[in-house]
């Protein structure tokens, strides 16, 4: 698992080769994975498939602090924006 991350409002699409796995800790994110959008609040988690074009936004009226896993051993992004 990677340290927690605070998260700006923002944040354009990104997509990378492998599974990632976010857990909202606080705050809420909205998450687009290309073909639909939902709030996922804190205590709950998303997952995105490998090479899928997705966002994260922090879409809470305050702070959001996320956590994410990846399943595969380099990390690689291919920021889009």
């Amino acid at each position: 698992m990677r340290p927690v991350r605070r998260c700006p409002p923002g944040q354009g699409p990104r997509r990378h080769p492998y599974v990632e796995i976010l857990i909202v800790l606080e705050g809420t994110s909205t998450v687009d994975d290309g073909t639909s959008k939902r709030a996922v609040n804190a205590g709950e988690m998303a997952v995105v498939d490998a090479g899928q074009v997705h966002t994260f936004v922090n879409s809470g009226e305050g702070r959001c602090a996320r956590s994410t896993s990846i399943c595969l051993l380099r990390f690689s992004t291919e920021w889009l924006t």
